[in-house]
């Protein structure tokens, strides 16, 4: 089959999947694909200035999202009675909140465009924020302060705001980490995870083995470069411990010079001599991550095989690298990277490479069929069953991005049985309005192009279209109106048969 339109991959690669009229509503924007797309972006780029006073206005129900990061210190972890019987469900409530505010933004949020790189460098920087109290009470912080407010900024605003957070500290253990006791943990993660990968590892060496170290500037990293790393960031720790001296009790970053290694050190070619000023070893440390060309090549492999193949072009990755490294200062790095990503050649002719994730495909069927629902806590247990639960990936390397660990029969079947669900309204807590009291058709062949425009934006396979409409006829002629009292039941399976399709699931 050809590649559906250009609305439908931008929708279903830059947005969790099209609700009814979007599709139309972006054609629109221009007179031919190319200014549709330009129009779009210019919008999803400037999420502050899209109207999504409708979906804020279901998040009202979580008590925690507007809190500060010293009022979720204070009120879901320092104020909280040791005795009260709902002390842990208080602890936890800003990480759920979190979590079911993801859930609704992403199918009822406009700024489809922000929610989608959220969720990008949320498993880039990945974070289980129930794998302590300390991360789950400040976790709003996180998500609000750090990942959102930097998914279009800064690469190296962004991997300072991380590297500071107590929820990274915490994660990592760097809230530990001293000189009497070094602790590699979030060291080893900024190299291997959140800066030059494993791809530009170079395993046990010596530093000076690394090609490019004579001139400062090595191709890659070794083991050395993360020791050395941990010895910078020494002393980076939370103030969370009102009996030590000089260090108070606030839950806010602190750089605490008692535990700093304050000797001399060598990462990455870089010469850092003894005794510069408070944190200056650590951004030294982060300054040269940040801007090194691995690290480029990197990030931009990973957005672009988040958004176009799970194998990416080289060649498109060094073009987006080049612009990554040349726009290295700018406030608004990352948006250039993700505008043209979006508008690259490949990113129109690639397709079918990659398939939704879980997630991807919760959120897009209940988009496509305008689900309703109530948000509440037991809305997670629905994504948890299909395999990708928000912040609920145990290891820091967030969840994968490949088709192959999608693909397995477990995580299919799951999915179309809760598709199944959604398409009859099975479940009483979720409404799909499919049947309409003022929808007339009842014409098979009708029925069947209404709805594979609506859920697919384009004309299936043959395969596809003969048992939707096997379906729907139920061995009568598909040009004849079908009887009221079959409409429903029929109707629902069909539905049901689009939206577990092939042609539905593939990105």
């Amino acid at each position: 089959m050809a590649n559906p339109p250009l609305e439908v991959m931008v929708y279903t690669r830059l947005a969790f999947g099209a609700r009814p009229g979007e599709l139309e509503a972006f054609r629109a924007l221009g007179k031919s694909p190319k200014e549709q797309l330009k129009a779009w972006l210019d919008m999803q780029l400037e999420p502050s200035k899209i109207d999504d006073s409708a979906c804020d206005a279901r998040l009202e129900g979580l008590k925690t999202l507007q809190k500060s990061h010293k009022q979720l210190w204070a009120e879901h972890l320092r104020d909280v009675p040791e005795k009260d019987p709902n002390r842990y469900e208080i602890m936890v409530q800003p990480a759920n909140e979190t979590r079911l505010a993801m859930l609704a933004r992403g199918v009822w949020s406009k700024r489809q465009l922000l929610e989608v790189l959220t969720d990008f460098w949320h498993n880039h920087f990945n974070i289980a924020p129930f794998r302590g109290e300390h991360i789950a009470a400040l976790f709003v912080s996180f998500d609000r302060d750090v990942i959102r407010k930097h998914a279009f900024g800064n690469f190296r605003a962004l991997l300072g705001a991380v590297a500071t957070h107590p929820c990274m500290l915490y994660y990592l253990d760097n809230t530990s980490n001293q000189r009497a006791g070094p602790n590699e943990n979030f060291a080893r993660e900024l190299f291997e995870l959140h800066t030059l990968g494993a791809e530009n590892y170079f395993g046990v060496k010596r530093q000076r083995d690394v090609p490019g170290f004579a001139a400062g500037t090595p191709t890659g990293y070794v083991d050395d470069d993360v020791y050395e790393a941990t010895r910078c960031f020494t002393g980076w720790r939370v103030a969370d411990d009102k009996d030590t001296p000089n260090l108070g009790d606030t839950g806010e970053f602190t750089f605490y010079p008692a535990w700093h290694d304050r000797f001399q050190k060598t990462v990455l070619g870089q010469f850092l001599p003894p005794d510069q000023a408070p944190m200056k070893d650590g951004q030294m440390v982060l300054d040269t991550l940040a801007y090194h060309p691995g690290t480029a090549r990197y990030i931009c492999r990973k957005l672009c095989r988040r958004l176009i193949a799970d194998t990416p072009p080289e060649g498109l990755v060094n073009r987006m690298a080049k612009i990554f490294l040349e726009q290295q200062k700018a406030p608004d790095q990352l948006k250039k990277v993700i505008r043209a990503i979006a508008e690259s050649d490949e990113f129109q002719k690639i397709w079918g490479e990659k398939i939704k994730r879980p997630l991807e495909r919760y959120i897009s069927t209940v988009r496509a069929l305008e689900t309703e629902f109530k948000l509440e806590s037991e809305r997670q247990w629905t994504v948890d069953w299909l395999g990708q639960l928000p912040f609920n990936h145990p290891m820091p390397d967030g969840y994968p991005d490949t088709r192959d660990h999608w693909m397995s029969s477990t995580s299919l079947l799951r999915y179309w049985g809760t598709a199944n669900g959604l398409a009859h309204n099975w479940d009483e807590s979720y409404r799909s309005p499919i049947l309409k009291t003022n929808d007339t058709r009842r014409i098979p062949n009708e029925i069947a192009a209404f709805w594979f425009n609506r859920i697919l934006g384009r004309q299936p396979s043959a395969n596809l279209r003969n048992a939707v409409l096997d379906k729907l006829r139920d061995g009568q002629d598909p040009s004849k109106p079908m009887p009221d009292d079959a409409l429903e039941w029929r109707l629902t399976e069909s539905i049901g048969l689009i939206v577990m399709s092939p042609e539905f699931l593939e990105r």
